[in-house]
């Protein structure tokens, strides 16, 4: 295989990055955070979830924030859903794209969403089924692809499993989550090449954590298998609630001036992409963990805040 002339970036900051800070968003803010983030050419942006706001407050509202954005028909916008009610709370907001959300790893399956692995498959045929009767376009994740915190490494074929299975129900794409960051580019490339032997290389995305600092290295690890998305949150934003140690998401930023590095078409503006960054930083009160926006800012080009 061939590297793609083009990746497209699913932005995730919005949800996947703000479900793991402190600092409780309003809905007219994550609004605003996704206009400006749709302003540098992103097309594809996480715009929340509909689980309990008990278990991950900060996705509150989020029938606000996409009504907010109802005229946006140029964007898509994905909510994650973890059951059948979860879908019925994103049909009546309107949600044109949701997300269904597996792991490779039983107990992590179990500590995120209640349900062990086949259970959660069980239920999301029927959210799937229901979902594309509907005429919504449905994305599929799996977690823990490359180490679990509570069983450690995953085999490979339950990866595959998982991601075949979601691939059946009708997912146009299955991004593939290194949910704690332990990836290293080997390990990510041998994984990522026997998911996309079974569905396909276009239907997979990657969506790798940055906790030991091999997300970006990962990636491109991965890219000549043919694979066209790349999931990242502006800033580095984020982390799982239900994974201990994990930090924050691959930075949009880096993703960004890696590939135009590369060659690689994204259509974003890096300079309004880190601007976008910094003011996510700014509401949420933390600091900016793009290697890149802070280099940007050191240039004066943009505004930043401090690293922490």
């Amino acid at each position: 295989m061939s590297r793609a002339a083009t990746i497209r970036i699913v932005e995730v900051g919005p949800r996947d990055g703000l479900q793991n800070e402190a600092a409780i968003v309003s809905p007219k803010a994550r609004i605003e955070l996704i206009e400006v983030l749709a302003s540098t050419g992103l097309k594809t942006i996480e715009a929340g979830s509909f689980v309990s706001p008990a278990r991950v407050p900060q996705m509150a509202d989020t029938d606000m924030v996409l009504a907010g954005l109802a005229s946006r028909s140029d964007l898509s916008l994905p909510v994650l859903v973890p059951n059948a009610r979860g879908l019925a709370a994103a049909k009546a907001a309107g949600a044109r794209d949701i997300a269904i959300f597996a792991a490779a790893s039983e107990t992590f399956s179990r500590r995120n969403i209640n349900r062990g692995i086949d259970a959660s498959l069980a239920e999301y045929r029927a959210v799937a089924a229901e979902a594309l009767a509907a005429g919504m376009k449905l994305r599929g994740y799996v977690s823990c692809v490359l180490g679990c915190p509570y069983e450690g490494k995953i085999a490979v074929a339950n990866v595959v499993r998982v991601a075949a299975a979601l691939a059946a129900m009708g997912c146009h794409e299955i991004s593939l989550g290194d949910t704690i960051g332990v990836g290293t580019p080997d390990a990510a490339r041998a994984m990522t090449r026997a998911v996309a032997s079974e569905i396909g290389a276009p239907r997979v995305a990657l969506h790798f954590h940055d906790t030991y600092g091999q997300a970006l290295a990962n990636v491109l690890a991965c890219l000549d298998l043919g694979v066209a998305a790349v999931d990242a949150a502006v800033a580095g934003l984020g982390g799982c609630p239900y994974a201990p140690g994990a930090s924050g998401n691959l930075a949009t930023e880096d993703v960004v001036y890696m590939l135009e590095g590369l060659g690689i078409a994204t259509g974003i503006d890096l300079e309004r992409l880190a601007a976008a960054g910094a003011m996510a930083c700014a509401a949420l009160g933390t600091g900016n963990r793009s290697r890149t926006a802070l280099a940007l800012a050191a240039r004066k080009e943009v505004p930043c805040t401090t690293a922490v």
